[in-house]
C-alpha cells in the first residue's frame, strides 16, 4: 500500500533553516501533485506549498520568499527547504500526495498523507 514518510523536522532558532523530505512508496504508477501542509496547536491544517507533476508551484502567502518546494519525479520525493524560520512556523508538517497506485486487478487514484514531522522554532 501507499506510504508517505517524512523526515527532517526538529528544533531551530528563529532565523534558522530546516529541510523536510518526503518519500512516497508502494505501487505508485504516477504522481499528479505533492505538497506540504502544517497544523499548529488549536489551528486548522493549512497548505504550505505544493508542486504539480508539471512543476507548477504554489505557496502560502506567509511563507513566500522563505520556503522552497522541490520534487524529484524519478525518486518520488518532495522536499521543503525552509529558511528564515519564524516562531509562527512552529507546527506539525505533513506531506501530501495526489497519486495513482496499483492494486491487484485495478488502479486507484487517491490523496495520501504522511504521519507528520514536528518543526519547532524557538529561542
Amino acid at each position: 500500500q501507499v506510504q508517505l514518510v517524512e523526515s527532517g523536522g526538529g528544533v531551530v532558532q528563529p532565523g534558522g533553516s530546516l529541510r523536510l523530505s518526503c518519500v512516497a512508496s508502494g505501487g505508485i504508477l504516477s504522481i499528479y501533485a505533492m505538497g506540504w501542509y502544517r497544523q499548529a496547536p488549536g489551528k486548522q491544517r493549512e497548505l504550505v506549498a505544493g508542486v504539480t507533476s508539471g512543476g507548477i508551484t504554489n505557496y502560502a502567502d506567509s511563507v513566500k520568499g522563505r520556503f522552497t518546494i522541490s520534487r524529484d519525479g524519478a525518486k518520488e520525493t518532495v522536499d521543503l527547504q525552509m529558511n528564515s524560520l519564524k516562531v509562527e512556523d512552529t507546527a506539525v508538517y505533513y506531506c501530501n500526495a495526489d497519486l495513482q497506485s496499483a492494486t491487484p486487478g485495478a488502479t486507484m487514484r487517491g490523496v495520501y498523507w504522511g504521519q507528520g514531522t514536528q518543526v519547532t522554532v524557538s529561542s
